[in-house]
C-alpha cells in the first residue's frame, strides 16, 4: 500500500468540535479477505513456544499432586514422614560409684551423731534403707568434676558424702545433696585436700543437657552453701543433684555441669523424689517476695527451708566400683 494515500498529522494538531478526520482508503479486498480468513486460523507459534508450554503444565500438575492427595485422605509417600530425631548417646562412661540411700521417717532434723560417718545409719533407730544407686561419670568429658566426687564419695579427700543428708527435694524435678557445714547437722565437712576445679568456669564443661530422668550434676546455681564458706579460699563446690523425671530439666542447663546419668537404682531415686517438703503457704512466699523487694536479708534465709523433706533422707555408705572396661557400658558384678 502507498504510504503517500496516508495524510500525516502532527503532534502539536488538536482537533476542533467540526473537524473531521480524513477516512483511510480502503485496502484491497485480496488482503481483506485473506485478513478474515486468518481470523479464524491464525498462525501458528513456533514448536519451542509449545514445548514451554507443556513443560510449565506438567510442573503445575507435579505440585498440586499432594493437595489433591490430601483431599482424598490418601497416605503421604514414605519419603514425606518425618521420623523422630533421637537423643545424642550418652558420653563413655569411665567410673562407676555408688550411694546407698537411708530414710528415718520419725525425724526431721538430724540427731547429733548422725553426720558421724562411723555412726551412718545407726544414729536413727528406726532407719528404713530405700536402695543403692549406682552413678555412671563421664570422665573424659570433665574429668576433674569427676575426679573430686569420686574422692568425696571415698573419703581420700579427707571429706565424705557418707553420713550426709539429702536437703532439698524439687518433686518433679531433681533433689540436691552434699552441702557445705557442720558435720552434726549432717552436712559436708569442707574438703581440704580437694583439687581446684576450672571446669566451672570452662563454657565446654556445660554441653551436656538435663535430658532425662537420672541425671549427675554438679549444683552451680542451685549451690545453696553459706556465703562464709563460699568466701573461704580454700572453698570446693561439691554439692550435686540428681533429676527425678518424669520429664527433662531444661532450666538447669548452661548453669550446672552434668557429668553423670544414673545406671541402676532409678526407683530408688524415684523413691527419694515422693518424700514430702515443706512448702510454704501462698501469703508466706507473698510476704516473703515483699520483703526481698525491701533488701530484707532475712528473706533469703526463710527460703533455706523451703522445700526440704519432712523426713530424714540421708546417704547410709558411699563408695568406688570398680570398672573392668570402661570404653563400655559397665554392669554390677
Amino acid at each position: 500500500m502507498d504510504s503517500s494515500l496516508i495524510p500525516t498529522i502532527p503532534h502539536s494538531f488538536h482537533p476542533k468540535p467540526n473537524f473531521r478526520r480524513p477516512s483511510l482508503p480502503k485496502l484491497p479486498p485480496s488482503f481483506s479477505s485473506h485478513h478474515s480468513q486468518n481470523t479464524h486460523n491464525p498462525i501458528p507459534k513456533s514448536s519451542s513456544l509449545t514445548r514451554r508450554s507443556l513443560l510449565f503444565l506438567s510442573t503445575a500438575t507435579s505440585f498440586t499432586l499432594p493437595s489433591l492427595a490430601n483431599d482424598q485422605n490418601i497416605p503421604p509417600l514414605p519419603n514425606e514422614q518425618i521420623a523422630p530425631i533421637p537423643p545424642p548417646p550418652s558420653p563413655t562412661i569411665t567410673d562407676r560409684v555408688f550411694l546407698d540411700f537411708t530414710l528415718c521417717p520419725t525425724s526431721f532434723i538430724p540427731e547429733p551423731t548422725l553426720g558421724d560417718a562411723a555412726a551412718g545409719p545407726a544414729a536413727c533407730s528406726d532407719s528404713v534403707p530405700l536402695g543403692r544407686v549406682v552413678l555412671g561419670l563421664y570422665g573424659h568429658v570433665v574429668p576433674r568434676t569427676v575426679a573430686n566426687f569420686k574422692s568425696l564419695c571415698t573419703g581420700s579427700s579427707g571429706s565424705t558424702y557418707k553420713g550426709t543428708l539429702v536437703h532439698k527435694i524439687f518433686q518433679g524435678q531433681y533433689f540436691v545433696a552434699g552441702r557445705q557445714g557442720r558435720r552434726d547437722k549432717g552436712e559436708v565437712k569442707p574438703p581440704l585436700d580437694l583439687v581446684r576445679n576450672p571446669e566451672s568456669v570452662d563454657p565446654k564443661s556445660f554441653s551436656l543437657k538435663h535430658s532425662r530422668p537420672g541425671t549427675l550434676s554438679l549444683c552451680l546455681s542451685e549451690n545453696d552453701d553459706e556465703d562464709g564458706i563460699k568466701l573461704d579460699p580454700n572453698y570446693r563446690n561439691v554439692e550435686f543433684l540428681i533429676t527425678t523425671g518424669p520429664g527433662p530439666c531444661p532450666e538447669l542447663d548452661n548453669q550446672n555441669i552434668v557429668f553423670g546419668e544414673v545406671l541402676e537404682g532409678i526407683d530408688v531415686v524415684a523413691s527419694v523424689a515422693t518424700i514430702p517438703t515443706y512448702k510454704p503457704a501462698e501469703r508466706i512466699r507473698q510476704f516473703n517476695d515483699f520483703a526481698e523487694f525491701l533488701g530484707d536479708e532475712r528473706a533469703q534465709n526463710a527460703r533455706t527451708s523451703w522445700n526440704r523433706p519432712l523426713k530424714t533422707v540421708f546417704i547410709s555408705d558411699c563408695g568406688e566400683l570398680k570398672v573392668a572396661k570402661p570404653s563400655l557400658s559397665p554392669s554390677l558384678p
